[in-house]
């Protein structure tokens, strides 16, 4: 059974992981380089997609690296897993007090009602979200270790 709470973990952040990083790498290029509006549209279609899936993704990935921490606390490892899910409820928390906000401003604008500095709100979302990924990466890296 831990096991499996092991892999079910450690796939559940790697896949977030991935997700995460081609946002920041990828199509956070791919959007900025539309022409007109279509870069804050993207952005704004982005953040609603995204925006609803992610709270459960970061949420489901701190509660079974916790579980799973709890489960095998008397095995080695376990204080790297600890770590782990520390890193998780730091991303978590950047998420709700720095991105969230921004985000849930973003995801309602339009070509006619974003405000005149919506360019600089969504550069600070990209620099908070460089240092989240970073974050969540160093979690992911601390699991895969833990298992081995």
């Amino acid at each position: 059974m831990l096991s499996t709470l092991q892999v079910v973990t450690t796939v559940t952040v790697g896949l977030m992981v991935g997700v995460e990083f081609s946002v920041a790498v990828i199509m956070s290029r791919i959007l900025d380089a539309l022409p007109g509006d279509g870069r804050q549209q993207g952005h704004a279609h982005g953040g609603r997609l995204l925006g609803a899936l992610m709270p459960f993704w970061y949420g489901g990935s701190l509660v079974l690296s916790a579980v799973w921490a709890v489960a095998a606390w008397d095995r080695s490892g376990t204080p790297l897993v600890v770590v782990a899910a520390g890193l998780l409820l730091l991303s978590v928390l950047m998420s709700v007090l720095l991105l969230v906000p921004i985000n849930n401003r973003n995801k309602n604008w339009t070509p006619e009602n974003r405000p005149a500095d919506w360019e600089e709100q969504l550069g600070r979302w990209s620099r908070y979200h460089y240092v989240r990924v970073a974050v969540i990466i160093a979690a992911f890296t601390l699991l895969v270790t833990a298992l081995v």
